[in-house]
This record gives C-alpha cells, structure tokens and sequence, in this order.
C-alpha cells in the first residue's frame, strides 16, 4: 500500500528542521520547537501538518525578520540551482524537499512588511522545493515591487527561479491562494510568459501552458488571441506548450480554439455512443463503446471528448469533460473506439443516485448520447 501523502511532512522533517536550524543560530531553541511541531501531528492531514510546522516556527525564530530570514537561508541544503527537485532531500548539510513548505509560509506570514528581503528568501527557498504558494500573498499586497522582481527572475540561471515567475503568479495555482486581480486582469503576467513561453527548460514551459490554461477559463479572448500571435511558425516546443495551453478550451469545444488547431470542422459521417453495463454502483466501472463512420472523401482530424452529466443533490446535473481520444479517420472508415470510466469516489466530487446522461463530442460538437443509472 502506497505510503499516505501526509507523511512527508513528518517526525523526521521536524527533527531535520530543528537539527539544521539550531546549526545556522546555535540560540534555536530546537526542544521548544520540536514539541510544539510535533503535537498531535500524526493525526493532522498534509496542509494542517505543514501549517503547524509554520507556527512552531513563529513561536521559536528571531523576532526580528530579517535575522529570522538569514537563519533559514543559512539552514538551507547547498545547491547549484539546475538540480532536480524530487531528488533533494534534507540531510547532514541542510533543508531541503517538503519542509519549505513550512518555511515559505513563515516567510509569507512575517514577511510581509518587508518584501524585497522576503523575496530574496523565497528566491533560495525555491530552488530546494518550491515557493509558489509563499510568494501569492507578496503578490496580492505588491504587485509593483513583485512583478518587477519577477520580470528579473525571468533571466535568472536557475531554471527553479524561472519556472516560480510562472508558477507563483497563475491566477487559479491549485492549493494556492486565488489571486483575485489577477483573475479579474491577467496583463501584469503577459509580458512574463511572452518572455517564458519558448524557456530551455521542459518544467517552465509546462507552467506558462498551465498558467495559460488559468487565463483560458476567466478570458478566452485573450488565449485565443495569444495563438494568432504565437502559433503561426512556431517551434515544436512552442506548439506543445500552446497545446497544452488549451486543454480547457478544446475540452468545451470552443470553435475558434478548435479552428485555430484544424480541428473545427464537424464530422463528416456518423457516430454512435453505447455504455454497458446500463446499471451501475459506485466504485464499478462503466464500458464506453463508440463507433464511428466516414463519409468523407479526405482524412478528417478528430479530438474526440465526452462528458458525464453528474447528478447533484438537487436533482439538478452538472457536467464534466473527459478526454477521449485524439485520432485520424480515413476516407469511408469504420473504427470502434473503447474507454474505461471508474466511478470510484473521489475526494473532488461527492456522487448522487440516479440516471446519469454522458454525451460524445467531436470537435467541439455533441454527436451522441447515453444515459446509464447510478445507485450508492
């Protein structure tokens, strides 16, 4: 059985912190800190246990911020800057991997009056794990002095920083705290992915894309028309990311997004759903069998999605896009097409009894439907 989430934050990551911090201010009081970390920590979920670690930091570090801050960075792993994330851990020489979760937040809490020396910590804390969640609310409070730092960041050598330009300021970064400005206007970000979007690093571009397909589901236009900019002639890279870009748009079959990729146009032929068993329990499987028919005297490119209708407590239904199948249909080809939906349970999404419809749409078109019945 896979080791629960939670437990990378755990007795060893509080001792680690307490061995490393007392080592950069030999005053550390590591007992106090240990305890107050540790109480009643196994019983706290994962964000819970690195809030706790936080406050345990308050109670224990300088009073002053920035003493508080030049312990933190001097209790930190030594690195390079370009070293995998997932590989650093802490040790005998200093911080790294999950307890800067904790660190960051402590640097978000405290350091707040103080910006640019709390930047200057989230800059080494990021290249040991990540500070994209800590560096939201010196955003949300200034914006002027942070974009000015992030535009910096964008020339930075360590792919970490580079990555946490993008990363630190999506508007709707999951876990995060929601940036609201930047949901209402994302155009202090733009000119950071402008400069981003074609970065030598796989792990920033992803970020620009995921940070795009943020701006996509409050501002279409404006995703819409960064492909009319920046897809004509682009590089392989750079059509992976926009594609990845707009994920969210080609799923709700946005028909200038689709046209935009050669896939707006509908299909020539015919297509048919079917869903068996017609009666399941949560937990069960449903079979989607799908078969589709060309008439079309030229290969047609076919972004093939479909959509559960969920029921919710009001009897009311609410629908979800799932991605299908991405394929080329032959002139007169007959293809079937197979998929496996669990309806196990799932902690994003709370199922109710009842019929549930499922729709098929190719691009962008609903062609068919189905309808299956779900009891608990």
């Amino acid at each position: 059985m896979a080791e629960a989430f939670k437990n990378l934050i755990d007795a060893g990551t509080v001792q680690a912190a307490a061995t490393q911090l007392q080592r950069a201010w030999p005053a550390f009081d590591a007992e106090r800190f240990a305890a107050q970390a540790l109480h009643g920590l196994h019983a706290l979920e994962f964000k819970a246990r690195a809030m706790q670690l936080c406050d345990a930091l308050e109670a224990t570090l300088p009073m002053d911020f920035d003493a508080a801050a030049a312990v933190i960075e001097a209790a930190l792993l030594p690195v390079q800057g370009d070293e995998e994330l997932s590989a650093l851990r802490s040790g005998p020489p200093g911080l790294a991997g999950w307890v800067v979760w904790p660190l960051g937040e402590y640097v978000a809490r405290r350091g707040l009056a103080t910006p640019e020396r709390a930047l200057r910590t989230l800059h080494a804390l990021t290249q040991r794990h990540t500070a994209e969640f800590a560096i939201r609310p010196l955003i949300a409070l200034h914006p002027d002095l942070c974009f000015a730092t992030l535009a910096r960041w964008c020339q930075d050598p360590s792919p970490h920083v580079r990555r946490l330009v993008s990363e630190g300021s999506r508007p709707r970064l999951p876990w995060g705290l929601q940036l609201k400005a930047l949901v209402a206007d994302p155009s202090p970000t733009l000119p950071l992915l402008r400069r981003l979007q074609d970065d030598p690093s796989p792990y920033v571009r992803r970020s620009v894309a995921n940070h795009l397909n943020d701006i996509a589901k409050d501002h279409s236009d404006i995703v819409l028309q960064w492909l009319h900019e920046h897809l004509p002639q682009a590089p392989a890279e750079r059509r992976a990311l926009l594609r990845h870009a707009c994920r969210t748009l080609i799923k709700q079959g946005h028909p200038a997004v689709l046209k935009a990729w050669g896939l707006g146009a509908a299909l020539r032929g015919s297509a048919t759903l079917q869903l068996a068993p017609k009666r399941i329990a949560v937990g069960d499987s449903l079979v989607l069998s799908v078969q589709l028919q060309s008439n079309a005297r030229r290969t047609q490119t076919l972004v093939i999605d479909y959509a559960v209708h969920h029921v919710k407590a009001s009897g009311a239904t609410s629908a979800k896009v799932f991605k299908g199948w991405t394929l080329q249909l032959a002139p007169g080809e007959v293809r079937t097409l197979v998929k496996q939906h669990s309806m196990r349970p799932v902690t994003t999404r709370r199922y109710h009894a009842g019929r549930h419809e499922v729709d098929l749409r190719i691009n962008g078109q609903v062609l068919a439907r189905a309808f299956f019945q779900l009891s608990l």
